[in-house]
């Protein structure tokens, strides 16, 4: 029997939304172009927060003073918790369903998120999801980011599941790289970014939310 690694950001949360709704609403109060904002926010999507911090500077450094660049950072965190910490993220469309699916099939399932343990395990478990999983791995246990495979690789390592038999629902081009460098089975499920054909090429499926993802997974062994 199969086994199952979700991301969480982007396919349990519609959270890479809320978050940019964030980005762009601080940065245009400082006058930075929403095209450049959205573009640097994109990259960002799949790594972890030492990454996303790099890419960010390196988007707006020609711009902005270093202090100018984590005040904008700090002040889009501060508004994002300030909306949708203590179980106010929104869920996405399909995720009681796969999850009552896969426990009531005997399916295990985990969580592999490029975000610190600490808020993974709080949202999960404010959002009322926390005993479907058996385990949870975050960004911060791992040196480095999605796209490298590491954390799926550790993930697999602890949940005690076969690489080669799990599938990663994922909704990053950064995610689906990973589970496919990891040599699992890549789902993808997109949110922000549609797939292109790497996408393709790397998934074994892309499904529109998780409800179409949940039925492929039921004709699968």
């Amino acid at each position: 029997m199969y086994t199952v690694i979700f991301d969480m950001d982007g396919v349990i949360f519609d959270s890479e939304r809320a978050l940019l709704d964030c980005w762009l609403e601080i940065s245009g109060k400082y006058g930075l172009d929403e095209e450049l904002v959205r573009t640097t926010y994109i990259q960002c999507i799949g790594t972890n927060r030492n990454q996303s911090t790099a890419i960010f500077n390196a988007a707006f450094r020609h711009l902005l003073d270093e202090g100018m660049i984590k005040h904008i950072w700090d002040e889009s965190s501060v508004l994002y918790r300030k909306r949708y910490y203590d179980g106010n993220l929104p869920v996405k469309t399909g995720v009681t369903e796969i999850l009552d699916y896969l426990k009531q099939s005997g399916i295990a399932a985990g969580i592999a998120s490029s975000t610190r343990i600490q808020t993974v395990e709080r949202q999960i478990r404010n959002a009322g999801l926390y005993d479907y999983f058996v385990g949870f791995i975050g960004g911060d246990a791992v040196t480095i980011s999605k796209p490298d495979p590491e954390i799926y690789l550790l993930a697999c390592r602890e949940f005690g599941f076969e690489p080669a038999g799990t599938f990663a629902i994922e909704d990053s081009f950064n995610g689906i790289r990973a589970a496919s460098a990891a040599g699992m089975r890549p789902v993808m499920v997109p949110d922000i970014v549609q797939p292109d054909a790497e996408m393709y090429g790397l998934s074994e499926a892309v499904c529109k939310d998780l409800i179409e993802a949940m039925e492929y997974l039921k004709n699968q062994k």
